[in-house]
């Protein structure tokens, strides 16, 4: 069941406190749909979470939903999935930071509980879909599936982030959003228009778990505080220190405190994370030239691609497609790049598509990277 089904449904529509969701729902409902909008409470202690418009977990933010589903008539509750989320998102990005890896905790999060968790529980009430403010589109395939494509507006477009769902959460999944060409500005406007008090408020960023937006000291404070180790460059000699190897990301250039310069005068970027040694190797930039990548865990939007095959990838969220040969070996994802793309981490989820069509997502084990030719003394 998708946007473009032409009997009303009984919609469920997730409403975060934020104007995307909010003219989603609205949206739903002009559309004929029988529309029940549900806050999620994800945290245990919202007054922990930060205030304002920087995150989507505050009381601030489901008073704004519940304000929101009052302008548009529809019921509303609040849910409490504190739980679920603690275990299924917040653990799973402290546990990936401790192993090394960068993970991507919005997606988790769409996986584990706007997909899952929440569609599991909106299906066995006879809700027919839920319904998102999130920028993609699904589209009924020529053999009646459900497929997921990019939204209309490519600037706003926020697929990479639904890569993990499944063609059967596809087919109760409702992004009234999509398939619009608008600006934000225009998305606010219509908020306006519409009464509806978010019109102004800003868009959420970063991550909505973490209060002040300090990640490296959320971590050290799950982590067991700092952890002194070795910052190293590629002959394993040792140039400073550093408070806990989970506060670094591959391809980091800033917060290194090496305290002087490369050889060569030119900056320098993290190239590795070792967490059982807790150290951190860093290089010239062009040492982070990744060729190939390992990913596991694959989920397919649809049927899974048979054989090798040429897909675009994306690798972050807010990043662009490069052209890869990607092939399904042994429940593994092994995917070759046209060219050499950098600051591919361990932990992120590589997206591929065929055209607009997301075919599936998977998690980045390992990666190769290029092979340097280095001038002798």
């Amino acid at each position: 069941m998708t946007q473009t089904s032409q009997r009303p449904l009984r919609v469920l529509a997730a409403m975060s406190g934020g104007v995307d969701s909010a003219v989603a729902a609205a949206r739903a409902a002009e559309a004929g749909h029988d529309v029940t909008g549900v806050h999620l409470a994800l945290s245990a202690n919202p007054q922990s979470f930060r205030t304002g418009a920087r995150g989507c977990c505050t009381i601030e933010d489901s008073r704004d939903a519940r304000r929101a589903a009052d302008v548009i008539g529809i019921p509303f509750y609040v849910w409490d999935l504190a739980e679920r989320f603690r275990e299924d998102v917040v653990e799973d990005f402290v546990a990936e930071y401790e192993a090394g890896r960068t993970p991507n905790p919005c997606l988790r999060c769409n996986e584990k509980i706007k997909f899952a968790a929440l569609l599991d529980k909106a299906l066995a009430l006879g809700f027919d879909a839920v319904c998102t403010g999130h920028y993609a589109t699904v589209q009924l395939a020529e053999d009646g599936s459900r497929e997921l494509h990019r939204a209309s507006d490519m600037a706003k477009d926020q697929s990479y982030v639904l890569g993990v769902l499944d063609e059967k959460q596809l087919a109760h999944a409702m992004f009234p959003l999509g398939d619009t060409l608008t600006t934000k500005d225009e998305i606010r406007a219509e908020a306006e228009r519409r009464g509806l008090a978010v019109a102004k408020k800003p868009d959420s960023h970063d991550i909505c778990f973490i209060a002040d937006g300090d990640t490296q000291g959320f971590l050290a404070d799950r982590l067991g505080g700092p952890a002194e180790g070795d910052i190293l460059d590629e002959s394993g000699s040792k140039l400073g220190t550093h408070d806990g190897a989970f506060g670094f990301t591959i391809g980091q250039r800033k917060g290194l405190k090496i305290g002087h310069p490369a050889p060569d005068g030119k900056p320098r970027y993290v190239l590795d994370i070792s967490p059982v040694n807790n150290t951190v190797t860093v290089g010239p930039v062009e040492a982070l030239d990744v060729t190939s990548l390992t990913a596991i865990k694959p989920r397919w939007c649809g049927t899974p691609p048979a054989g090798p095959g040429t897909y675009t990838a994306q690798l972050r969220a807010h990043g662009g497609e490069t052209e890869v040969m990607a092939e399904l070996v042994d429940g593994e994802l092994n995917v070759t790049f046209t060219e050499p793309v950098r600051g591919v981490a361990p932990g992120q989820a590589v997206v591929l598509y065929d055209d607009t069509r997301v075919v599936g997502s998977a998690t980045i084990a390992t990666t190769v990277r290029r092979e340097r030719v280095t001038s002798g003394a």
